[in-house]
């Protein structure tokens, strides 16, 4: 039941039944009179697991009706790869 695709450091990486902890997130929707905004808010778990930055720039990309891949540039997690590599060092 749990599976899917996700990108790692640029590489699809293909998840095959694994026990995943989900967060439900209600979609928002603003509507004004000439636009409309919608939010999708992160809970601070994810956000700080994923180890984001305040005005880091992310990109959508849609897999398909269920499923969508946020993607980070390689300069936001150039740090946290060097970070994972000293710790597996230690």
């Amino acid at each position: 039941m749990n599976f899917g695709f996700f990108y790692q450091n640029s590489y699809l990486v293909k998840l095959l039944d694994m026990k995943t902890m989900g967060y439900p997130t209600k979609i928002q929707i603003i509507k004004r009179a000439n636009s409309e905004q919608w939010y999708v808010n992160f809970p601070a778990a994810v956000a700080q697991a994923i180890e984001f930055q305040q005005g880091e720039i992310v990109e959508w990309l849609i897999d398909d009706h269920q499923n969508l891949v946020l993607k980070r540039s390689d300069e936001a997690v150039a740090p946290l790869k060097k970070k994972l590599k000293t710790k597996k060092k230690a």
